[in-house]
């Protein structure tokens, strides 16, 4: 009779166990990460009596979770690789807003201050047309400065972020470790510790939203993780931590290292993934890429403009000045390794040639190697100085040794620094120092277009007269050395004319237009003292590099929207790998929660199966019950 009892009770006992079971699985429906509970019931054994078996009832074999490992590992790295791509592609939006289109961009207020010297071609004297051009410099200047100094925020907001992430995972691996000890503590019993499982899974896909993790379990119940590919973060009950280290050589970049036993090694950016990930990748190629961009754009501009002006003459007769205050020399940042005494310095030697890039100059047995770091081309030289990119590479104090590198950054400072240098309006350099003169013979149907200095020849201002030939072409005479030979050996030796061709010699360009005839001639020379009030020469020049080539063959006046062409690209490459990773990243967790979550129709019909189950096991409890009182009833008769 204690038999029926027995398993009436162990009955009673399972299906309670059971629903409660189901219980909490019900309650924690829409708790995140909760795996859902099930009980595995097995047969309580079996006894003889008689030389018959008969079976003692039920017990309980387990409590487990169902739950996929392989699903939950790719619903991590999916996440990882999501978190990587919204954090960039939030930082591109950021970045994309300093950037403006329209009149408050700052391609309309660069060609605002190109197109502002028109005026003072129209009227030379005219001084309020003089200090349009200044106060439309004075506004370039300023919104390269403030755009610069935005990016310059938007570096610091990201260095701080980093750290505050690098203090995020510390703190989650410490959780780690922390339920890792809880769950060994807890082995040696039958069941698994299914809600602490939970626990640490849950951890760690909080973990993998900031950094790309590996997790590796042990025997003894507890999971290491590992980041970057083989550094443990975490092993068994011990965490180790990360930290955010300055670049040795350029200390505005920030990398991650890995921190074990005192000493920190320094991880893959690439490798890192996740949120952190996402940043690095930001901070150390987006960010730098737009800051090139724009440095490079405003290094080009300070350039070409204070070449052209010191070419000019002002209205008191002086030559021009520099019309901004001219970009320093860029200095290297010597690499900590370095042995020599070398200081190097980038200086621009063509501003049509730039690339928006920064540079490491290495230093062999063999010579220097400038490696452009934008892509990676390395140009060999047996010594510096030299020449790259438009830039001119020089040692400037000391001597390199073998092994010796530097970082050269050209565009870091150039928008940071921008500065228009003159301060009054008759300081504006708008007249030519030369001055073309027609033949007084002259019977073709030429005139004279533009005519102004180009470069600051020793043979600028000497008298040069062109004389055309009967075929079209002309003579040169009193040309100075380093001016191009002449295309027809004649004689007498002769150039070839295209009209609306410049002609240039002696540092002067000359356009004409119409066609001469044989016997004309032009001579150009010092302009006479006196003309320069009604001289607007090197405006003319001024104008001209609206349409120079200086962006990798982008014209000066479109170079902004050259840059926002690489701006939008990115933003909208960024966008796109978001969406398509956060739809990966929502599979995958909806593939994990399809095998782990609970289904409340499922729960409920297996609350009613085990409600039926526990009231029967209760009925033959009851039967049992009543039974053996029968018996002990009739036996005590």
């Amino acid at each position: 009779m204690s038999a029926a009892l027995n398993i009436g009770s162990r009955a009673l006992n399972a299906n309670l166990a059971t629903l409660q079971v189901i219980g909490h699985n019900i309650a924690n429906a829409n708790t995140a990460g909760y795996s859902r509970q099930s009980v595995t019931m097995q047969t309580a054994g079996y006894q003889t009596l008689g030389g018959n078996y008969y079976g003692k009832g039920v017990e309980i074999g387990t409590v487990s979770r169902t739950h996929s490992a392989y699903l939950t590992r790719e619903a991590q790295l999916a996440t990882s690789v999501a978190a990587a791509d919204s954090e960039r592609f939030s930082r591109m939006q950021q970045l994309e807003g300093l950037f403006p289109i329209g009149e408050g961009g700052m391609g309309a207020a660069i060609n605002n201050m190109l197109n502002a010297w028109s005026d003072v071609a129209s009227s030379p004297t005219n001084l309020s047309a003089r200090v349009v051009v200044l106060a439309r410099a004075e506004d370039l200047a300023a919104r390269l400065r403030d755009t610069a100094g935005e990016i310059d925020s938007l570096a610091y907001s990201g260095r701080m972020q980093l750290d505050s992430s690098v203090t995020s995972i510390n703190r989650l691996a410490q959780d780690i470790a922390k339920v890792n000890q809880r769950i060994v503590e807890s082995q040696g019993t039958t069941g698994e510790p299914n809600d602490l499982l939970d626990q640490r899974d849950a951890l760690l896909g909080e973990l993998s939203q900031y950094v790309q993790i590996s997790a590796v379990a042990s025997d003894d119940g507890s999971m290491s993780v590992f980041v970057a590919g083989s550094q443990p973060l975490v092993l068994g009950q011990r965490a180790n931590t990360l930290a955010t280290v300055r670049d040795s050589v350029d200390p505005s970049r920030l990398h991650i290292g890995f921190v074990q036993g005192g000493t920190t090694q320094l991880l893959d950016d690439a490798s890192v993934g996740g949120q952190l990930g996402g940043l690095l990748s930001f901070l150390g190629q987006d960010l730098p890429q737009m800051q090139n961009l724009l440095g490079r754009m405003a290094l080009a501009l300070n350039t070409e403009m204070n070449t052209q002006h010191r070419l000019g003459v002002d209205l008191k007769g002086n030559a021009g000045a520099d019309f901004f205050v001219p970009a320093a020399p860029s200095a290297g940042m010597p690499a900590v390794a370095n042995t020599g005494s070398a200081e190097l310095a980038a200086t621009v030697s063509d501003p049509t040639a730039l690339k928006a890039s920064d540079y490491e100059v290495r230093f062999d047995a063999l010579g220097v190697n400038v490696v452009r770091l934008s892509d990676g081309v390395s140009t060999a030289f047996a010594s510096l100085p030299a020449e790259l990119d438009g830039l001119r590479f020089g040692v400037t104090a000391g001597a390199a040794n073998p092994g010796d590198s530097f970082r050269v950054r050209p565009f870091a400072d150039a928008a940071r620094n921008m500065q228009v240098a003159l301060g009054a309006p008759d300081r504006l350099a708008s007249a030519s120092p030369v001055q073309v003169t027609p033949g007084a013979t002259n019977a073709g149907g030429m005139s004279i277009e533009t005519l102004y200095a180009v470069s600051p020849s020793a043979n600028l201002t000497d008298p040069v007269t062109l004389t055309f030939l009967a075929d079209g072409s002309f003579t040169a005479t009193g040309l100075g050395p380093g001016n191009p030979a002449p295309d027809n050996a004649g004689p007498p030796p002769s150039y070839n004319y295209t009209p609306g061709k410049a002609l240039q010699f002696n540092g002067w360009s000359l356009t004409l237009r119409g066609s001469p005839a044989g016997g004309d001639s032009f001579t150009v020379a010092a302009a006479p003292a006196g003309s320069t009030p009604q001289n607007s020469g090197n405006v003319k020049a001024v104008l001209a590099l609206r349409d120079l080539a200086t962006f990798d063959g982008v014209s000066l006046a479109d170079g902004y929207s050259s840059l926002l062409s690489v701006l939008g690209t990115q933003v909208q490459g960024a966008q796109f790998a978001t969406g398509y990773s956060s739809q990966v990243a929502s599979s995958a967790d909806n593939a994990r929660a399809a095998v782990s979550g609970v289904n409340l129709d499922e729960e409920a019909a297996r609350l009613l199966q085990f409600q039926q189950s526990y009231q029967a096991a209760a009925k033959f409890l009851q039967v049992a019950q009543s039974t053996f009182d029968t018996l002990l009833q009739t036996v005590g008769r």
